[in-house]
């Protein structure tokens, strides 16, 4: 399977949001600064997962976003298919043309794969990875990180001549 760094982003973002949610909407940028990816690609992977309903976007001042319906409802197949991730594991072109105009002696093979890691993503829902301790720690970890930022920013812009 080779899943590349949309889907990987998507997903990131999205638990990073759900993980943030009893904090009101959570901005791109809290998510970029948390998660070090850009801002504007963040962008391009949220207008897509709104347009699924995954996310609902906040207007105005502390505006961001917010998840479109419960962590437990929110499985990581949607995320990655609502960003046009494939999962696609054949390397086939056309759904089997890959053998000028036919399937390749293991296409089949690939093909179960691909469905078996659909199925198995399927299972997965933000609030089961929510759940998991290595996950916990991590994030305390990026919230801690990133407050200190804040108040080195805050710090330092204190000290600017006027």
């Amino acid at each position: 399977m080779r899943l590349t760094t949309k889907g990987r982003y998507a997903v990131t973002a999205m638990l990073d949001l759900a993980l943030h949610a009893d904090d009101g909407p959570v901005s791109l940028a809290d998510i970029s600064g948390r998660q070090d990816i850009s801002l504007s690609y963040l962008e391009q992977l949220f207008a897509k997962l709104r347009r699924q309903k995954l996310v609902v976007s906040v207007r105005g001042p502390g505006g961001g976003y917010r998840l479109g319906r419960g962590c437990d409802q929110v499985f990581i197949s949607e995320v990655v298919d609502a960003v046009n991730e494939s999962l696609d594991t054949t390397r086939c072109k056309n759904h089997g043309d890959c053998q000028n105009g036919e399937k390749c002696l293991t296409h089949h093979l690939w093909s179960d794969l691909s469905d078996q890691i659909h199925s198995f993503l399927s299972e997965i829902s933000l609030a089961d990875l929510m759940k998991k301790r290595e996950i916990q720690i991590v994030a305390q970890r990026q919230n801690s990180r990133r407050e200190a930022q804040t108040i080195n920013t805050e710090r330092l812009s204190d000290q600017a001549p006027v």
